[in-house]
């Protein structure tokens, strides 16, 4: 079983990555006229969707990236510059302009039943940071024991979503404006952290093979 920081570090990872508080206001826009008991049915469905999509890539992962011909080590460096590309976004804010406008054109197309899985679960919560974070972490989290471990965060993080959506009013009314900016914004440095990580462990493992 990997060690406490190894699980610590993987967490912190996909839940900045999914970015439950960012979803929040996009979850509010993306249902607006319905109950709450419709929004819960909307956050369960994309939860138990993005938790799907989350784990075939934690449990194979690494064999889709083999059938490719990638190494992981090669993955790590290309995750890593886009796991920090994202990291920028959330600092300058980007990201969330990016969101808005899959939202907008979710409401034009697709009816309330759709909703769930897209825009919602893919790609604003199984989004293509939160996939390449959950490849790269599954090199760490090996064997049954590991991709356990791994399933387990990704049930936590998305749990933490889930609960952020039911309490998405509250939230966005607690946050405002500035609280979203600053959070999104710390969260973005901490991912950018994270992603050097990812790229000097890619590195160092390419020059030694």
């Amino acid at each position: 079983m990997p060690e406490l920081d190894v699980i610590f570090n993987a967490f912190v990872t996909i839940l900045v990555t999914i970015d439950p508080p960012g979803l929040a206001p996009l979850f509010l826009a993306l249902t607006p006229g319905m109950d709450r008991k419709q929004r819960m049915q909307v956050a369960s469905r994309a939860t138990i969707i993005g938790f799907a999509i989350l784990t075939l890539f934690a449990v194979a992962g690494v064999v889709i990236l083999s059938v490719f011909g990638i190494t992981l080590p090669a993955f790590r460096v290309a995750g890593g510059l886009l796991l920090f590309f994202i990291a920028f976004e959330m600092i300058f804010e980007r990201r969330t302009e990016r969101k808005e406008k899959s939202a907008e054109t979710a409401i034009t197309k697709d009816h309330i039943r759709n909703i769930a899985a897209f825009p919602l679960a893919i790609p604003l919560m199984a989004g293509p940071g939160a996939i390449s974070a959950t490849v790269l972490l599954s090199g760490s989290f090996t064997g049954a024991s590991g991709h356990l471990t791994l399933v387990a965060i990704l049930a936590a993080c998305l749990i933490l979503t889930w609960l952020t959506f039911a309490a998405a009013e509250r939230v966005d009314r607690f946050l405002g404006e500035t609280g979203r900016s600053i959070l999104t914004r710390l969260l973005g440095v901490i991912l950018a952290a994270l992603a050097v990580q990812f790229v000097a462990d890619g590195i160092k493992a390419l020059m030694s093979a």
